[in-house]
Order: structure tokens, then C-alpha cells, then sequence
């Protein structure tokens, strides 16, 4: 009798514990990736290295520092663009002629002059917020 107590309730301990595991795991869901997701995620980390190869030039630096914007910066701002921002340098790149990268990092220039008068950043010294 001892026996078959102890077996029931090492059974409804186990109900219990496969019970409560089982509320914590999570439901997987396998379904197809669109094409425009995984064209957006690959292509970001190419042109964030295209743009980062750009501002490694001797030459766009020193246009930089004529400017007054340091490239440590920038570099880290590059970093941080969004998927949809730097699909968006994508399409300004594909517009320009050989050696349009200057022009997509003036717009970034540009981009970063306008948060910075937002005083959304503080990225530049020569820039005052505009509040």
C-alpha cells in the first residue's frame, strides 16, 4: 500500500512539473521569410562597411576636419544607422555616379547637423540647438 502511495505521488509530481515547465516554454512558429527581410538585413551590414570603408580615406578625413566633425564620431553614428536608414543610403548610392559616396556622406553630414540643431545630439561643437 505504502508502495502504490508513494508511486502516485511520484506521478502527480510529475504531471505537476511537465505542467509547469511546459507554461513557460514558448511556441515556435515556422513560417517563410520575405525577400525585402532578408535583402534589408544583409545589404545593411555591406553598406554600413561601404561607408565605413569611405570615411577610412585620407581624403573624405580631411574634407571632415575642414568641416569641423570629428571621424570617431561619425564612425559611430554610421554604426548606428537603422536597417530602413541605411536602405535608404542604398538608394541615394545607386543614383550616384562613381564617387557618389561624398555625396551620401554629406547628406549623412547634413542629417546629423539637423538632430544636432534639434538637440537631439550633440555631435557638433559649431552647432547650436535652435531651443
Amino acid at each position: 500500500m505504502k508502495q502504490l502511495a508513494k508511486s502516485r505521488l511520484i506521478h502527480s509530481l510529475m504531471i505537476s512539473m511537465l505542467f509547469v515547465i511546459s507554461l513557460g516554454a514558448g511556441h515556435a512558429q515556422a513560417k517563410m521569410i520575405p525577400t525585402t527581410d532578408l535583402i534589408h538585413s544583409g545589404g545593411a551590414q555591406y553598406s554600413q562597411q561601404q561607408l565605413q570603408a569611405a570615411l577610412a580615406s585620407d581624403e573624405l578625413k580631411q574634407q571632415l576636419a575642414d568641416l569641423g566633425v570629428d571621424s570617431e564620431q561619425l564612425s559611430d553614428r554610421i554604426s548606428s544607422l537603422t536597417p530602413d536608414e541605411i536602405q535608404q543610403l542604398n538608394a541615394e548610392l545607386e543614383q550616384q555616379p562613381a564617387g557618389g559616396i561624398i555625396g551620401v556622406l554629406l547628406v549623412i553630414f547634413i542629417v546629423f547637423v539637423v538632430t544636432d540643431m534639434l538637440c537631439a545630439t550633440d555631435l557638433f561643437t559649431f552647432v547650436r540647438c535652435i531651443n
